[in-house]
C-alpha cells in the first residue's frame, strides 16, 4: 500500500525526483526515479530500497545511466552486518544500518524514521553511502538533531554540508537547502 509520495525539484542542477513510500506486510520500500544533469550530461536513475519494519535497510537497487554509461547496482546488508555491492563484500562498513543514495533526498526518510528522534534529541548516524558516479559504497558520517516536529539540523561533515532540513508529516524532506525542494 502506498502511504505517501513526493516530487522534488533539484536546486543545484536541472532535475527532478519522484518517489513513493510503500508499506508491504509490515516492511517498507522507498522507490522512485530521478532525472538530472550530471556534470553537463543527462542522467536517469531508478531506485528502490527495502527496509524491515524497524526501518533497517535490507537491500537496494539502482538502475539507469549517466551520459552514455549504463549503471546497475545491487546493494545488500547481510544478517551478520556485512554490506555487499553487486555481490562483492565491501569492507569498513561495520555498524552501518542505513543505505544512503547520494543522488536523491529519498533515503533521508529511512534514517529519520529509524532513529525516531524526539524534539531536542540528536543522533550520529553512519550510513553506507552509494556514489553511483564512482561506483562505490563507502561510509558517510551524518548527524541529525530534531529541532521541531518538522525540522532537523543535518550535518554531513565530509561534504562540508550543514543545513536545517524541513520534513513533511511522513518524514520526507520538503526543503533540503541548496539541493532539493518539494514541488507543491
Amino acid at each position: 500500500m502506498v502511504t505517501d509520495k513526493i516530487l522534488w525539484r533539484r536546486l543545484d542542477a536541472p532535475g527532478h525526483d519522484a518517489c513513493r513510500l510503500v508499506e508491504r506486510g509490515g516492511a517498507w520500500r522507498v522507490e522512485g526515479a530521478t532525472a538530472f544533469q550530471h556534470h553537463g550530461v543527462p542522467a536517469f536513475l531508478a531506485y528502490e530500497v527495502d527496509c524491515d519494519g524497524e526501518w533497517r535497510t535490507q537491500e537496494g537497487a539502482v538502475r539507469g545511466w549517466i551520459g552514455e554509461r549504463a549503471l546497475d547496482f545491487r546493494v545488500a546488508l547481510a544478517h551478520d552486518g556485512t554490506w555487499m555491492l553487486n555481490g562483492l563484500v565491501v569492507p569498513n562498513l561495520d555498524g552501518c544500518i542505513d543505505l544512503d543514495l547520494g543522488f536523491t533526498p529519498a533515503t533521508n526518510l529511512l534514517q529519520l524514521r529509524r532513529v525516531a528522534l524526539q524534539i531536542g534529541q540528536a543522533a550520529d548516524v553512519s550510513v553506507a553511502w552509494l556514489d553511483v558516479a564512482a561506483g562505490t559504497l563507502d561510509r558517510l558520517q551524518q548527524r541529525y538533531e530534531r529541532r521541531t516536529a518538522e525540522a532537523y539540523w543535518y550535518e554531513a561533515p565530509r561534504f562540508h554540508y550543514f543545513a536545517l532540513l524541513r520534513v513533511n508529516d511522513v518524514g520526507f524532506v520538503k526543503e533540503y537547502p541548496d539541493l532539493w525542494e518539494a514541488e507543491p
